[in-house]
């Protein structure tokens, strides 16, 4: 289902759901520019159309253009959408800002990223709507879900949420996405879009490491209920609706985080259960695992507004206080009893 008409689309950050989520604009209709910072990579997609350092067997539609010029990446977007790591994203917006400023076009700014960042503890789309002032940008919209890059670049059958405060402009990041092999839905719960998004990835962590530690079925089952639980308590703590970790913010991108190998966060907390060190997995990951300093980021949250998060709390110290992790399972096993139900 192409757009209706063709729209100048800018996508910052080359990695593999920057570079599928590019492809999926231009097949449908787009105009996209996709940056990054990486000459090597840059050239090879406008020259090979391909990026396999971060995604393997695509090739992406000859009509992306690709730069390492930022200035050049946004002048005359009608969309920027925000597909790096959490941790850079204030920094680029900042200067992204400055060159709205100068060039007068106000265009719709869409994270496609997950996390909290660290210090601030803000959301994405604050740290957006701090960097960048409201007078030269549109709406800001949350684009999350269920969406491992690989599957999207096979055209598996993929549905997101995109969620804003404003419900034309989350329609109207629905319309421009949608295709069909992507189905999008609106909702006007940021804050719960944007914590599910974000605390999944500690979870998933958690996830893999019982998996590498030889726990079965009901250990994973047990882990992410218990953890959408606390994504819930937590979000509900900063004004979010409940349902919304019921929906594919929440228990779906969960779920896809907690059980595929394409999950980075889940092949993390898997090296850890096999006692790899946290730093050598880090530096030989190749990319970013964002629920590593999401997982400082949601202890101090939790901290503050005094939410009781206790898998989060063991995966912070298992990768922040270096606890072994029998002794964070044991812990969490000999708690007191509590009901199942409770905000």
């Amino acid at each position: 289902m192409n757009a209706k008409r063709q729209l100048h689309l800018t996508v910052l950050g080359s990695g593999s759901w920057g570079s599928v989520l590019a492809d999926v604009l231009a097949k449908n209709g787009h105009a996209v520019t996709i940056y990054g910072r990486n000459p090597q990579e840059i050239a090879e997609i406008n020259e090979h159309h391909t990026n396999t350092h971060y995604i393997a067997n695509l090739h992406m539609d000859e009509s992306i253009a690709a730069t390492t010029d930022l200035r050049q990446a946004v002048t005359g977007a009608a969309a920027i959408f925000f597909v790096i790591p959490t941790q850079a994203i204030r920094s680029v917006a900042e200067k992204v800002g400055a060159i709205l400023n100068e060039e007068g076009n106000r265009p719709f700014l869409i994270s496609a990223a997950k996390g909290l960042e660290e210090g601030s503890l803000d959301r994405i789309s604050q740290v957006l709507s701090q960097s960048i002032p409201a007078a030269v940008r549109g709406d800001i919209v949350i684009l999350s879900g269920p969406s491992h890059a690989e599957d999207v670049a096979k055209r598996d059958i993929t549905t997101l949420t995109a969620a804003s405060a404003n419900d034309d402009a989350a329609a109207w990041v629905q319309w421009i996405v949608m295709n069909d092999f992507m189905r999008i839905y609106t909702s006007p719960d940021v804050v719960g879009v944007e914590l599910g998004g974000a605390i999944k990835n500690v979870i998933a962590i958690g996830a893999g490491a019982i998996h590498g530690l030889g726990y079965g079925d009901n250990t994973k089952a047990a882990l992410m209920t218990r953890g959408l639980a606390e994504m819930a308590r937590l979000g509900v703590a900063f004004g979010a609706d409940p349902l919304t970790f019921s929906g594919l913010s929440g228990l779906g991108d969960l779920i896809v985080t907690c059980t595929s190998t394409n999950s980075r966060n889940w092949r993390c907390g898997n090296r850890l259960g096999q006692g790899e060190p946290l730093q050598h997995i880090l530096d030989t990951m190749g990319m970013v695992v964002e629920g590593v300093p999401t997982s400082k980021a949601a202890h101090d949250l939790s901290s503050q507004a005094q939410v009781d998060m206790p898998i989060c709390e063991a995966i912070y110290e298992v990768l922040y206080r270096q606890r072994p992790l029998q002794d964070s399972i044991d812990a969490l096993m000999g708690r007191i009893a509590k009901p199942e139900i409770d905000f």
